[in-house]
């Protein structure tokens, strides 16, 4: 009678055989894996030219053959074959640790891969595997062993100096006038976060090039670093000492880490060349430091804009408020001798009457001399992009703080550098950001920043948002400092601020719905500072070579002004003087005027919502080199655009004086008077050439 349990019994199973069957049928497979996972475990590097599989392949063939000719006596040979593999690794400058965990990653392999194959391990071929890669491992690092106790009783002091080297904080690399790395202390591994044993003794440009891809080495600005930047390469080009170089290593075990390069070439008695010598340094807490003290004052400056745009708002709130309430009581006045003047006429009247006007206009003599002093402008090159992103940072918290935050979409053109106030830009930047806040603030929403250079000299800044778009007689009313609206006037009279600072360095600023009613935006058009030296130069050229402009008394005049009863009431004015008066409501409308009829003096209101006064001399500079230019505005002029100012012949001051202006238009042809401006007064004068 057969016992059932003896009967299910596997036969027992060869161990020398099964391994055989294994590393014939796998033998690729298995040096494949083990040199993988010796790459994981060591970080060892796979460089072009050196093949990591040869020696572990080699070690595999020895062992077939062992199994196939000599059976079990393999577990005593094959040690003694293993034993050169030791002294191997030594020289290619590995750590007992590096061998101990090769021989481990064997071990692995090949119980995984019979796992795998069979779908079984036998207790037999396990045991059998233990052993013989344990007696292995054990006659590779007696082999070791022996050859580092050789080497340090013939170079002890190479030895102790080894063993300093060790221990210091401060890597230590030297390279060879050739660029060939001959030696790196164990330091330089540990900071770098890999072995450098694969560069020592080989040519930098390839070796060093793999290392520091596999760390993503790169500056400090992230851009990536290469060979080339190495201390001791550059040390080796520009024949002297390069210090302070930063690099950011991310390191395979993690962390970054940031190290201090410094490099110094060594000289041979006859002034050759004969080495350098690299330090490494670990920077990483004064780095770390650095960003923390870094982020800190960018949070102050966050701060400090906040505060400078409550403080600025306030101070324009109360400069507003005391303008309203002096101009109130001169506007009554005015009423009270308008209903005299009604009742009866008496010539008193008209004198008290022109006597208010005159105080009015001190009063906005003293507002505008208030901005003047308020904007001492540090006039510079501006770049456009940098300027949006510092813009930016500083309104980030006002935009985010809130329930529904305002997030902001660069896209930025680099359209290069205005001439302007760099501090003064920027705050005109934080304020368009603000006040597209205030109007997505019941919902929040998207706002796109974007700048870009056209074909025509200019760059334009452009900050559209996703809310409701303007109603006519909203954005008509949008730049009017005394817009009595509930919730205006604030903004309105931040808008018309901006707008004068704006327009003082030659620009534009305006606000236009998004086609199809997708929103709004603010648009800032200013001419590059190249493209403003240029056309300058050209003026000032221009205006010292050509003949006088007057070619023939002044009789034909077209007044250019939005303002319908300024423009008819200058009409009336000048044509009781004589001329013969024409008047156009906007830029386009005046050149379509001008190229269909020939005029001999053109009187332009600087500020119009399609072109402003000084667009349209440029325009009709190009028609008419010869025809009489003036400008004539409320607001003050100084610190205006040299371009601008050199395209018209002067510069009248509202309220204008009737005098001046026909002493202007009234000039002859003789010497004296050619010149364009000179007979403009006091309440015009000729722009500064």
């Amino acid at each position: 009678m057969a016992i059932p349990f003896l009967q299910d019994t596997p036969p027992p199973v060869d161990p020398v055989a099964a391994l055989l069957q294994l590393l014939e049928e796998e033998e690729e497979r298995v040096v494949r894996l083990w040199a993988k996972r010796i790459r994981a475990e060591t970080y060892e590097l796979d460089l072009p030219g050196r093949n990591l599989r040869a020696p572990l392949r080699r070690l595999m063939d020895e062992l077939v053959r062992l199994l196939r000719d000599r059976g079990t006596d393999a577990l005593r040979l094959w040690p003694e074959v293993v034993r050169s593999h030791g002294a191997r690794r030594y020289d290619q400058r590995f750590d007992p640790e590096d061998l101990a965990r090769e021989f481990k990653a064997l071990e692995e392999v090949l119980l995984y891969v019979y796992a795998r194959r069979n779908g079984r391990l036998e207790p037999e071929v396990a045991t059998f595997v233990v052993e013989l890669v344990g007696e292995a491992h054990a006659s590779a690092q007696a082999s070791f062993a022996r050859v580092l106790k050789t080497e340090e009783v013939r170079f002890r002091e190479a030895a102790v100096m080894e063993s300093v080297l060790h221990h210091v904080e401060v890597g230590i690399l030297l390279a060879e006038a050739d660029g060939t790395v001959s030696f790196a202390t164990p330091p330089v591994s540990r900071l770098i976060g890999v072995p450098m044993r694969a560069v020592v003794g080989s040519r930098s440009q390839t070796s060093l090039a793999a290392v520091l891809t596999q760390v993503n080495a790169r500056h400090p600005n992230g851009e990536p670093f290469k060979v080339s930047d190495m201390p001791f390469m550059r040390a080796q080009r520009e024949r002297g000492p390069v210090r302070g170089v930063m690099m950011v290593v991310e390191r395979p075990g993690g962390g970054e880490a940031t190290l201090e390069l410094s490099a110094t070439p060594i000289w041979e008695e006859e002034g050759e060349l004969a080495g350098v010598i690299q330090t490494l340094t670990d920077r990483t807490e004064a780095a770390n430091k650095t960003k923390a003290l870094v982020s800190a004052h960018g949070e102050l400056r966050r701060l400090q804009g906040r505060l400078l745009q409550r403080t600025r708002t306030q101070a324009l709130g109360q400069l507003a408020s005391g303008a309203a309430h002096a101009l109130n009581n001169f506007l009554n006045v005015l009423r009270l001798r308008i209903t005299l003047l009604r009742r009866e006429f008496k010539p008193e009247h008209l004198d008290a009457l022109d006597k208010t006007v005159g105080q009015i206009g001190e009063l906005v003599a003293r507002l505008q001399e208030f901005n003047v002093q308020r904007t001492e402008e540090q006039i510079s090159d501006v770049q456009v992009d940098a300027t949006v992103r510092e813009a930016l940072e500083l309104a980030r918290a006002e935009l985010e703080q809130r329930e529904h935050p305002v997030t902001v979409d660069l896209r930025l053109g680099s359209p290069g550098a205005v001439r302007a106030d760099p501090g003064f830009f920027r705050e005109l930047v934080v304020n368009l950001l603000l006040a597209e806040r205030e109007r997505l603030s019941d919902g929040g929403g998207r706002v796109a920043v974007e700048t870009r250079a056209d074909e025509d000299g200019w760059s334009m800044l452009r900050v559209e948002d996703s809310g409701p778009p303007y109603e006519a007689d909203e954005m008509a009313r949008m730049f009017d400092p005394l817009n009595r609206e509930a919730g205006a006037p604030q903004l309105s009279l931040m808008l018309a601020v901006a707008r004068n600072q704006v327009q003082r360095w030659g620009g534009e600023l305006s606000v236009e719905n998004l086609p199809g009613g997708r929103g709004a935006a603010f648009v800032v058009r200013l001419p590059l500072a190249r493209a403003t030296e240029e056309a300058a130069e050209r003026a000032a050229t221009g205006r010292g070579a050509a003949v006088p402009r007057r070619f023939q008394q002044t009789r034909r005049v077209l007044v250019v002004d939005d303002d319908p009863d300024n423009a008819r009431m200058m009409a009336e004015v000048l044509g009781e003087e004589g001329y013969d008066v024409k008047m156009a409501n906007s830029g386009d409308v005046a050149l379509k005027m001008w190229d269909e009829r020939r005029y001999d003096a053109a009187l332009l209101d600087a500020v119009m919502p399609d072109m402003s006064g000084w667009d349209v001399a440029r325009e009709l500079r190009k028609r008419s080199p010869q025809a009489l230019l003036a400008i004539v505005t409320g607001m003050d002029v100084r610190g205006q655009n040299r371009a601008n100012l050199a395209l018209v012949d002067a510069v009248f001051r509202k309220p204008i004086d009737v005098g001046a202006l026909d002493d202007f238009l009234g000039q002859s042809e003789s010497p004296s008077a050619s010149g364009g401006g000179s007979g403009a007064g006091a309440a015009g004068a000729p722009p500064p050439s």
